[in-house]
């Protein structure tokens, strides 16, 4: 990612100076989690240079993931820094109203959820209403998004039928909160009953038997043209990023679950089943995964951060959390430090990167997206993409709570 181009150059060489000199003068290294965040704002010197926006303040579903990881560093470690740069950018486009500007609630995209996610806890911090109402214009989509004939948010009005692992993450953690926070009794019971029934639906509609991995996507119409014929509607492959998307969301919605809920229970063993699997498609000598997740090693196939950010995260807090046996700590710390090895670099002015990001994948919206085995090599790969930071930061984190 390149350097903001409108951040003035002495304020730039400052910031990066205070990254390489400060833990020297100090002699304390600051933790890895904060590094990364600072690192970025040193980089882009505001949130809409974040996940190669170029300066455009957009309401997307990177900038918003990654903001949301800088608010967990600056909850652990109270830098203001840190929040003064995500709130600008939510002040920016959340207007005194409560309007989110470049927002269309009645597309139905279910990417445009996730960056509400943030709203909560700015509310939390600030108190100002104008959060509250952009909460509700967010939680507007999930109320009219449209359904699949089992019940599963389609991923996009523009994609009929269409249930994507995508959508799990980009919807249900924001759909478990505010049930948690706003709603209470009978409706809260059925929301929660809701989210865990969609999350169901899509490991059931998407899981491939032969592998034990969830395929990227299953359109239940079966007409796509990206459909395999040898399945009833789903995708050709196991997409990596899909996958871990599919484990955050699980991670996410389970924060905001109660207790007794039978969810729990029923999530906990779909999240088990698919961390039993996963080391068997991992590269045996990295220890990290593949952008294609069912190719591992195949000509051409590569070692993709964004995905094992994920799933290195997913091990961390499972063990923690105990939805995970304890036994796989240690994996999950040798898979942590796996992946900084495979994937982080520090430059000579101290900022560190993630290298080997897959920039965004799809399926449908052009020919060229059917989903096969060359068309998830032929998306760009690039440093520091928000779908790998933000993962990072998180898992990050949760080695620095193990110290």
């Amino acid at each position: 990612m390149k350097l903001n181009p409108s951040l003035p150059l002495l304020i730039r060489a400052v910031c990066v100076l205070s990254l390489a000199v400060l833990p020297a003068c100090s002699k304390k290294v600051s933790p890895l989690s904060e590094q990364m965040v600072h690192s970025q704002i040193a980089r882009c010197g505001d949130a809409t240079y974040l996940d190669y926006t170029d300066g455009r303040l957009k309401w997307s579903y990177g900038p918003g993931m990654e903001l949301r990881a800088y608010l967990d560093v600056f909850e652990t470690y109270g830098d203001t820094t840190v929040f003064n740069f995500v709130r600008k950018w939510y002040d920016s486009i959340v207007t005194d109203d409560g309007t989110i500007q470049s927002y269309t609630p009645d597309r139905y995209s279910s990417d445009k959820i996730c960056p509400g996610k943030p709203l909560f806890y700015l509310y939390d911090k600030t108190g100002e209403e104008k959060y509250r109402k952009a909460i509700e214009q967010v939680k507007s989509q999930i109320d009219g998004q449209p359904r699949t004939p089992s019940g599963a948010f389609w991923f996009k009005q523009v994609y009929p039928n269409q249930i994507w692992l995508d959508g799990v993450y980009m919807v249900s953690p924001f759909y478990a909160e505010y049930a948690a926070r706003y709603l209470e009794g009978e409706a809260q019971a059925a929301a929660f009953d809701d989210i865990v029934n969609g999350i169901i639906v899509a490991h059931d509609k998407c899981l491939d038997p032969a592998t034990g991995l969830l395929r990227h996507a299953c359109d239940e119409s079966g007409k796509m043209f990206w459909c395999d014929p040898a399945t009833r509607g789903q995708s050709f492959h196991c997409w990596g990023r899909a996958l871990g998307y599919y484990c955050l969301g699980i991670l996410e919605v389970l924060d905001w679950l109660p207790e007794g809920h039978d969810g729990r229970r029923r999530l906990t063993t779909l999240l088990r089943e698919i961390c039993n699997v996963l080391p068997d498609w991992a590269d045996p000598k990295s220890g990290v995964w593949y952008q294609v997740l069912d190719q591992p090693g195949r000509e051409g196939n590569y070692l993709e951060a964004t995905c094992s950010a994920m799933f290195v995260y997913t091990y961390l807090k499972g063990v923690r959390e105990g939805y995970l046996d304890a036994s796989l700590q240690p994996y999950a710390k040798k898979l942590y430090q796996d992946f900084v090895n495979a994937f982080v670099t520090t430059d000579e002015q101290g900022l560190v990167s993630i290298e080997q990001c897959c920039s965004n994948c799809g399926l449908g919206g052009s020919s060229n997206r059917m989903g096969d085995f060359a068309y998830y090599l032929s998306e760009p790969v690039r440093p520091n993409d928000a779908k790998g930071v933000a993962p990072f930061i998180w898992a990050s984190l949760e080695m620095e709570k193990i110290k």
